[in-house]
């Protein structure tokens, strides 16, 4: 296993948070998920997913999930059933061995759609991000809302800022001395800071947080059915096309057959089985992988399993050090800078329809 700890793996790192922090903090904000459960849970699922396959392996939301429970309001019950039920679905097409019948019958220009057409939707909502009319930011009322400064002038703050990261990004997209997402990420949450973030920060303190078992009490059969029928079961889909078939499919081309062995479907199936229903018992958010998670961190320098050991740890230092207190950290970055990274990693993703004939 190859683990290399420098600027481009610490970038390439922070490649996919414009997938994974505003759903995040929209679960935690609007449906009551635990946030120290939530962070942590990230954090070691980074870590042990990149010990285990021993390539940059992404950490990303169920977004099916994640989306429609933060636009209809669901209670963090309901959330963690949903985990429950997807956990226990992998871990079952996994163990069975169905996953890879699975991947033998799907043709390699089906997996390519699939690619572009999640490469497409990531580039859309990065522009979403930065015009402030996703459904996360329209439930917080503003583009930016963790900003005290909502426009320059006529435009609104999260159009400038998008507009600055992108062009940050086309300049130094193939810099080897100082790569995009990590000065896009550190600059966007210095101008957070300038705008007025810095107020979010007005109780922060560091003490020692871990999550409870079972925050929300055994699920009731009323919101283990519904999480079954109205969230786990119209997830499955876009998980076995894009965190299954699309990233083993996408791991291969990165980084060679060699290397990405052990990326196989089941064992991607097993891997999302386990840490939803461990993250389930604890209230945190369900979690899966994904191609355009990978493209992402491979775009903006991820090479090894290092990148997933640090930004694994980063998530772990705000889920046990900061805890309730680690949505205020991150929302020092705007939201239309994470759609900024969002829209890179949308078209690197949809590009690999190149090679279809």
């Amino acid at each position: 296993m190859k683990l290399r700890f420098d600027r481009y793996e610490i970038a390439g790192s922070l490649g996919d948070l414009g997938t994974l922090l505003p759903l995040a903090v929209g679960l935690i904000l609007i449906n009551g998920l635990d946030s120290t459960a939530t962070f942590l849970s990230i954090g070691l699922f980074y870590v042990l997913a990149g010990l285990y396959f021993g390539v940059t392996v992404p950490v990303q939301p169920m977004k099916v999930i994640s989306a429609y429970a933060i636009a209809s309001a669901m209670t963090g019950q309901q959330v963690a059933a949903s985990g429950l039920w997807i956990g226990v679905l992998l871990l079952t097409s996994g163990i069975t061995g169905t996953m890879t019948r699975v991947r033998s019958l799907v043709p390699q220009s089906t997996v390519r759609g699939v690619q572009l057409v999640t490469g497409i939707l990531l580039f859309v909502e990065g522009i979403k991000f930065m015009l402030g009319c996703t459904s996360l930011q329209q439930a917080q009322g503003a583009g930016e809302p963790f900003l005290s400064v909502s426009s320059l002038g006529p435009i609104p703050v999260g159009i400038v800022l998008g507009v600055v990261g992108v062009i940050v990004i086309l300049l130094l997209l193939e810099s080897r001395v100082a790569p995009a997402a990590l000065v896009v990420v550190v600059g966007g949450s210095v101008a957070g800071l300038a705008l007025g973030g810095w107020r979010n920060l007005a109780d922060f303190h560091v003490g020692l947080h871990l999550p409870q078992p079972l925050p929300f009490g055994l699920p009731t059969s009323t919101d283990l059915v519904f999480a079954l029928t109205a969230l786990a079961l119209p997830q499955i889909p876009m998980t076995i096309g894009n965190a299954v078939v699309a990233q083993a499919d996408l791991t291969r081309e990165y980084f060679g057959d060699e290397e990405a062995k052990r990326s196989s479907p089941r064992a991607l199936a097993v891997s999302m089985g386990l840490a939803n229903v461990v993250t389930s018992f604890f209230g945190g958010m369900p979690l899966c992988h994904g191609a355009g998670g990978l493209a992402a961190h491979y775009r903006f320098g991820a090479r090894t399993a290092g990148s997933n050991l640090m930004i694994g740890a980063l998530f772990l230092v705000a889920g046990l050090l900061v805890g309730d207190q680690a949505v205020a950290v991150f929302s020092l970055l705007p939201f239309s800078v994470l759609g900024a990274l969002l829209c890179f990693a949308g078209a690197q993703l949809a590009m690999m329809i190149l090679d279809v004939k």
